[in-house]
């Protein structure tokens, strides 16, 4: 907390700049995982929400990343995402090219349950950001421009980070 505490006239070394993003962004993202996790829906498990984020940002990953992602075994993955298909929100399809390998996309309804809960989330936060000055968002929205290219280099696709 002490370099949100002492600003000084220098530059900010890169050590500086990495103290303030780790001590940061946690707190940031702890906010942004309450938001989305209060907003699935009420029969929709943590884990099976994190599941539909997953499968969102990455269409026709296997089963086995998102067993790593989840931190789960292949079996409980499996299980998880038999219940996600019996209600229609994932889709589980055999690889062409590779049928030992299972696909996951979100179906229409799984987009839709997570873009609503997604929405409410960005919604409280648009209300916690209102807080700030113009000038203290437009630096806010100026930052973000900056460390979306530094993170997100090597990434296939844009990452969201809200439930990871």
């Amino acid at each position: 907390m002490e370099l949100l505490e002492n600003q000084s006239d220098d530059p900010p070394s890169p050590a500086d700049c990495a103290a303030l993003v780790m001590e940061t962004v946690p707190l940031v993202m702890r906010t942004i995982r309450a938001e989305m996790r209060s907003r699935r829906p009420a029969d929709l498990s943590v884990p099976q929400f994190r599941a539909l984020a997953f499968a969102r940002r990455n269409p026709g990953a296997s089963l086995s990343e998102l067993a790593e992602h989840l931190g789960l075994t292949l079996p409980a993955t499996s299980a998880l995402v038999d219940l996600l298909v019996a209600r229609e929100l994932i889709d589980r399809a055999l690889n062409p090219n590779n049928r030992r390998r299972v696909t996951l996309t979100l179906t229409a309804l799984g987009a839709s349950t997570f873009a609503s809960a997604h929405a409410d989330a960005r919604d409280r936060l648009a209300e916690l950001l209102a807080a700030l000055s113009a000038d203290e968002r437009a630096d806010v929205v100026r930052a973000m421009r900056l460390l979306r290219p530094v993170f997100t280099a090597g990434e296939s696709s844009e990452g969201d980070p809200t439930t990871r």
